[in-house]
């Protein structure tokens, strides 16, 4: 199975920001950004980043960007799912907040599971952001394991109906599982791990990908200058 590195900066926090008003920032003051060692530390230390081997990737300005570029390198064949994703982020990004983990769980699931990765539909209803794009990923079949390495500052905010009772493995509930497990199979069991105490997280090997986003309304402009940090481990793609 491939392995993808999913990154998001307000990860590399002081305290998780409050959601900033569009086209605006959060303050530095609580906020501030890792200093440049602890994040190469974690990097390569946690996560086996190299810059002598940087591997392919990209940054994105809002987190959903990643499930477009997946969508790409699908297309591509060069990513082949169902893959890992290490998701390193104060957020679980999996529905929480407007519109809800509904309407995933509602209607995209009641898709066949070639067409839940219509993602231009989705962004035209207005229904897939970078607070649910991860849902969106489960839904598609493309995520085939899931580790979310969180802060202590993070919220519990992964839906409780993903989880199962040993919280091992997340599951997206059917509305109507008789007719639509006729038509699409079951869903499947995706196996899951959370890490939220700071330096509980190693990675088990090497990442094929990895991509970074910004994700300005939760990160403050000071964060922006870890950017170039990020980069370094990364090839043009």
């Amino acid at each position: 199975m491939q392995r993808v590195l999913d990154i998001d900066l307000d990860f590399f926090l002081a305290e998780c920001c409050p959601l900033a008003e569009v086209g605006h920032r959060p303050a530095r003051q609580g906020h501030e950004p890792w200093e440049s060692d602890a994040v190469r530390a974690f990097l390569e230390g946690s996560c086996l980043l190299t810059r002598e081997h940087p591997i392919p990737g990209r940054v994105f300005e809002t987190h959903d960007g990643a499930l477009c570029y997946w969508k790409e390198l699908m297309a591509a064949g060069r990513l082949q799912p169902p893959f890992h994703v290490t998701h390193v982020d104060a957020h679980s990004d999996l529905g929480v907040g407007y519109p809800g983990p509904g309407y995933v769980l509602y209607n995209v699931i009641a898709l066949p599971p070639k067409r839940r990765l219509e993602l231009d539909r989705f962004y035209q209803e207005r229904k897939l952001d970078e607070a649910n794009y991860l849902l969106f990923s489960l839904a598609a079949r493309i995520v085939g394991s899931l580790e979310n390495v969180r802060r202590p500052f993070s919220r519990n905010d992964v839906p409780p109906q993903l989880l199962t009772l040993d919280g091992a493995h997340l599951r997206l509930p059917q509305s109507f599982p008789d007719l639509f497990e006729r038509i699409n199979g079951p869903e499947p069991l995706i196996p899951y791990k959370e890490y939220k105490e700071d330096g509980s997280f190693q990675a088990a090997a090497p990442y094929d990908y990895m991509s970074l986003a910004i994700s300005p309304r939760y990160a403050p402009q000071e964060a922006d200058a870890l950017i170039p940090m990020f980069k370094a481990y990364m090839c043009p793609d």
